[in-house]
């Protein structure tokens, strides 16, 4: 039984049909053949995977309603790629690691607790609603972490770090809150 819109829209959210297409500074230029994607931090083995590598990896869909920090939500986008599951399967996770810290282009960045990354609907995306990523949206890779808001889902992604403790991200310095959570209205990390 599908699920009344009203019912999936978070507090202070509006719905839009459209994809609004936000971020700080420019987009960065994708060259395959320097593309690398690392997993680091507290592993055992830390691992590198080049981009053939990485898209050679088993892929899924989702279908998930996500919700912007700036106060809209888009319902039932679906997401392909590769699940982070996946991806951190490919290394021996330190029983210390709490958190994750994704690494982007351009030096960006933003945590969160490993929970959400082993979580089912974690998604290491590089298509949505059927098409490739734009550039704009985050081409070649983009997390998707659906349970927060859409800051949390990193564009251009080329890494994850492990971590035992929490660290601010690229927008959690810059004034946002350490976890997010919509339903919360967890925007800030203090009232404006």
């Amino acid at each position: 039984m599908a699920h009344r819109s009203e019912d999936r829209v978070p507090p202070g959210q509006r719905v839009t049909e459209k994809w609004p297409v936000l971020h700080y500074g420019g987009v960065p230029r994708f060259d395959p053949a320097s593309w690398d994607f690392r997993i680091f931090g507290l592993v055992e083995e830390p691992v590198r995977l080049s981009y053939d590598e990485f898209r050679a990896l088993p892929t899924t869909s989702i279908t998930r309603d996500i919700h912007c920090v700036t106060t809209w939500s888009r319902l039932g986008m679906t997401f392909e790629g590769v699940p982070a599951r996946a991806v951190l399967d490919l290394v021996r996770i330190r029983p210390e690691a709490r958190f994750v810290m994704v690494h982007a282009e351009a030096g960006f960045e933003t945590n969160l607790p490993l929970e959400y990354l082993l979580a089912d609907d974690a998604l290491f995306a590089s298509r949505a609603d059927g098409a490739d990523l734009t550039p704009e949206h985050g081409w070649p890779l983009r997390l998707v972490i659906p349970r927060l808001y859409f800051w949390k889902s990193a564009k251009w992604v080329r890494g994850i770090e492990l971590m035992a403790e929490d660290r601010a991200g690229f927008w959690e310095r810059n004034g946002y809150h350490m976890h997010g959570d919509p339903w919360k209205e967890e925007r800030y990390s203090q009232p404006w």
